[in-house]
């Protein structure tokens, strides 16, 4: 591995420490200056096909910021601090993610193969799982961060900054009717928690079970189990949707589907038995925020007619909220603020922030990298397509910003990057063929075209160039894992 690849590593290996700092997403603003450096150096720089939907995107951004002082009907609030504030992050971790992706494309697979970017993904879903259970177990805990001491209170005491740089383990909600602790370390709210663990999970699976060894596999059912526990207590749906709709894909994609349909009842006897089952009755049976989610969404689609095409460049606060006109944030009410619109779904706050041209150009982004890459049938391949999908129908109940966007599009970037894998190189190792039903990888040696690169895996990846003779190409299936 190259000393190039150190500000990925520090990204989501080092995570951890700069959540504790009180950067936790932020990090990649931090991060984002020395690769934009080493990439200035290594000119001309690479593009993947369809990023310039992205460029798009991000061009609107800074158009929008002349509306930041307009007011739509059905909203109230003058440009502020705050307002300009909050553009601004949204801006850098926009530019962000964008030199992200091109630092990643434009690494070669010598300098960081797949299977090496595949497990530091696996390494941030360990530390997401262990922040889980300590949200499950000391739901309290809490502590004022360096970086929280160190801003001014104009900036740190802004809402939307203060819960980017306060670490805490949990959010405490009525959810079920009385207080219950939601996990979201090491991120920045619950819902951010639900989405990123149901993106990591993915590569995990890939990297320490489809590639992975026999101790691999052990801890990878083990560490799945554990993750069950603060995934049914975070009582997040989306988070459950999306992990069924994960489940869907991989049995209508895979060739094990036997095998794949066993385990998957497997699994689902055994939460139906557990005492998990009933906090996942009880979530079922509160719909805490259909009625909230419903007036936020129609106030941002009202509010975002006024300028369909550029935006306001942030969010608004709305007149009232989905009970009374009137109400709003007072001592003995904390929950009766007027919800900001477009915090429902990225998809909302493009509407609001960029109007729906913002919005069409994230859509056309994601559905372009699903066709282009559908017939991709390695395990990564198949994998990124799939976390493309679920960016797609996340879009609709969860903020991109600020973690899970980085998510979407370091998965973006895997999915680029799998187009051009080197050559096969190194001895062929046989492995065992469908044991378990099935369930475990089947290798299939036949060689391929003069020429044809392998599509998938890197120098020193397990059924990458290091593990195939000439000529021999591995066909490891998503589907067969």
């Amino acid at each position: 591995m190259s000393p190039a690849v150190w500000p990925i590593a520090a990204l989501l290996v080092g995570y951890p420490i700069w959540w504790a700092l009180g950067f936790g997403g932020l990090s990649i603003i931090v991060l984002a200056v020395p690769m934009a450096v080493i990439l200035w150096r290594r000119r001309p720089i690479r593009m993947p096909r369809g990023f310039g939907l992205w460029l798009l995107l991000l061009a609107g951004y800074l158009i929008s910021a002349c509306m930041l002082g307009a007011t739509p009907p059905g909203t109230y609030g003058e440009l502020s601090p705050g307002r300009v504030i909050g553009y601004l992050v949204r801006l850098a971790l926009y530019l962000s993610v964008l030199i992200t992706v091109l630092y990643l494309g434009n690494l070669s697979h010598r300098e960081l193969p797949q299977l090496t970017l595949v497990r530091m993904l696996g390494a941030l879903f360990i530390t997401t799982v262990a922040g889980g259970l300590l949200g499950v177990l000391a739901p309290d805990f809490s502590f004022t961060a360096p970086l929280e001491m160190l801003l001014p209170d104009w900036i740190g005491g802004h809402p939307f900054v203060q819960n980017l740089i306060h670490p805490t383990v949990s959010q405490t909600q009525r959810v079920l009717g009385h207080a219950s602790p939601r996990p979201e370390a090491p991120f920045e709210w619950a819902n951010a928690w639900g989405s990123n663990i149901s993106i990591l999970i993915i590569w995990f699976v890939v990297g320490w079970w489809v590639y992975g060894g026999t101790a691999r596999r052990i801890a990878c059912g083990v560490l799945i189990a554990l993750a069950a526990v603060p995934i049914v207590y975070s009582l997040n749906r989306g988070l459950w949707i999306g992990l069924g709709i994960s489940v869907l894909y991989v049995v209508l994609r895979g060739r094990r589907r036997p095998g794949l349909l066993l385990a998957v009842a497997a699994a689902a006897v055994l939460l139906a038995l557990s005492p998990l089952s009933t906090i996942v009755s009880q979530r079922l049976d509160s719909p805490h925020s259909n009625d909230i989610r419903a007036f936020t969404v129609t106030a941002t689609v009202a509010a975002a007619v006024h300028s369909p095409i550029i935006g306001f460049g942030n969010t608004r606060n709305a007149h009232g909220n989905h009970r009374s006109i009137t109400t709003g944030k007072t001592q003995w009410c904390r929950e009766c603020a007027h919800p900001p619109l477009g915090s429902d779904g990225q998809l909302w706050l493009l509407l609001i922030s960029q109007g729906f041209t913002g919005a069409a150009l994230y859509v056309a982004f994601y559905l372009g990298a699903i066709r282009r890459h559908w017939r991709d049938r390695t395990p990564i391949g198949q994998a990124g397509v799939l976390v493309m999908i679920l960016a797609l129908f996340y879009m609709f109940i969860y903020d991109g910003l600020v973690t899970a966007l980085i998510m979407y599009l370091i998965s973006f970037a895997l999915l680029w990057r799998n187009q051009d894998s080197p050559p096969v190189r190194g001895p062929y190792r046989a492995r065992h063929r469908r044991p378990f039903g099935g369930l475990l990888p089947r290798v299939d040696a036949r060689s391929p075209a003069p020429g044809r690169p392998v599509p998938y895996g890197g120098d020193g990846c397990p059924g990458g160039p290091a593990d195939h003779g000439p000529g021999g190409r591995g066909r490891l299936m998503w589907g067969d894992a």
